[in-house]
């Protein structure tokens, strides 16, 4: 097991790092404010070749892996983003990359991923649905046979991204469940327009990710070709767990991210302020425990992430390790920001200290893009063998 950097790692953690403090805090918050979608940022990623990262040389990606996509990610978020940069890359490298690298077909790998490295292609995934929540294979979306190929009806909620992508993976059940066949059985992705008639789409009021709107979607017989179909008919679920558990890992690099900056900021705060005896705050074992504690728990997370990683660049099962991971850096990213604002006083109600939005920021990935209590029962059943209890 090794723990070292290459040089040529470093070289990117630190172009990473340039882009993340070009794009700092003030950058954020402003972008926040006006709910504006993070155009040049994102611009500046792809220019770097941060988003092509994981596609193969043929299609004008790197070729490299996802310990080097979530080691970057971290610098990035760490930079003044916070969590919310970090699903611009659940969008495009694990929707877009991911999908089609795994299982796209020549065709659509050719005429998709030199857009997905240069910020021409952008994405979305409609998974999530009003009744079935975290329940998947409760969906109700059907995608029906039709000549040419399927039409494709259902509702989809919290679908990020929607407004700002071009292709959008929709997963559907081409086959009703039914008796003695697996629940897993049946269900289909594809890979269509997201400007496809049939397809509508309203807003989500919500707290914090502002950048990046979440939206209701209704997809009233969109047709998709066998053309774009990603992977197998009914065999989708297997390959929809992993394009869910490479979510997790860049979900986990920028918690990760998030949470060494809500430190800073708390440590930088705290070294500065001076109150009743004239030493600073942060001379208080009553502020040191909590960050020390933090601290501790988001290297966990990120060593273990970085593991889940290795894992699936080896082509080795990695699904333990992402949730796990997603599970302690949620948990810790949030307490982080929390503890900063804590730290800040009534300055860290203000936006103006920042710590206020990446605590709300922070505060979704706890239940989202799977809920704690999902990955409990997971590593319940899976990892300790326990019985199932839903």
């Amino acid at each position: 097991m090794n723990f070292d950097i290459s040089e040529e790692q470093t070289m990117m953690i630190e172009t990473a790092r340039q882009i993340g403090e070009r794009f700092g805090l003030a950058y954020w918050r402003q972008k926040d404010r006006d709910k504006e979608y993070p155009h040049e940022i994102w611009k500046a990623i792809c220019e770097a070749g941060i988003a092509g990262m994981m596609v193969p040389v043929p299609y004008g990606g790197l070729g490299l892996g996802m310990v080097d996509l979530a080691l970057c990610i971290e610098e990035l978020c760490k930079g003044g983003a916070g969590a919310t940069l970090s699903q611009m890359f659940m969008l495009n490298p694990v929707f877009g990359g991911v999908s089609l690298v795994l299982y796209g077909s020549e065709e659509m790998k050719r005429e998709l991923l030199p857009g997905l490295c240069d910020g021409s292609m952008t994405f979305s995934m409609a998974l999530t649905e009003p009744d079935a929540g975290t329940n998947s294979l409760g969906m109700k979306a059907r995608a029906e046979r039709i000549d040419g190929g399927w039409a494709i009806t259902g509702q989809k909620i919290w679908i990020t991204g929607v407004a700002a992508s071009k292709k959008m993976l929709v997963v559907a059940r081409t086959t009703q469940p039914q008796e003695g066949v697996k629940k897993t059985h049946g269900i289909t992705l594809f890979m269509v327009d997201t400007d496809r008639e049939g397809i509508s789409h309203t807003e989500i009021d919500k707290l914090g990710t502002n950048t990046l709107p979440s939206s209701i979607v209704y997809l009233d017989k969109v047709f998709a070709s066998d053309n774009e179909v990603i992977g197998t008919v009914d065999g989708g679920w297997a390959e929809l767990l992993d394009i869910l558990n490479c979510e997790r890992i860049v979900t986990t690099a920028g918690l990760v991210g998030t949470g060494a900056l809500a430190l800073k900021l708390a440590v930088d705060y705290a070294r500065e302020r001076k109150v009743f005896n004239g030493r600073p705050i942060g001379s208080y074992q009553g502020l040191q425990f909590p960050l020390a504690q933090q601290w501790a728990e988001l290297e966990a997370a990120r060593l273990l992430n970085l593991k889940a990683a290795s894992n699936f660049d080896r082509k080795l099962p990695f699904g333990s390790e992402s949730n796990a991971a997603k599970l302690i850096a949620s948990q810790a990213a949030s307490a982080a920001a929390e503890q900063s604002m804590q730290v800040m006083g009534g300055m860290g109600y203000s936006k103006e200290f920042h710590a206020e939005r990446l605590w709300r920021d922070a505060r979704l990935f706890r239940f989202a893009p799977v809920s704690e209590e999902m990955i409990l029962n997971y590593i319940s059943t899976v990892n300790l063998g326990l019985p199932r209890s839903y």
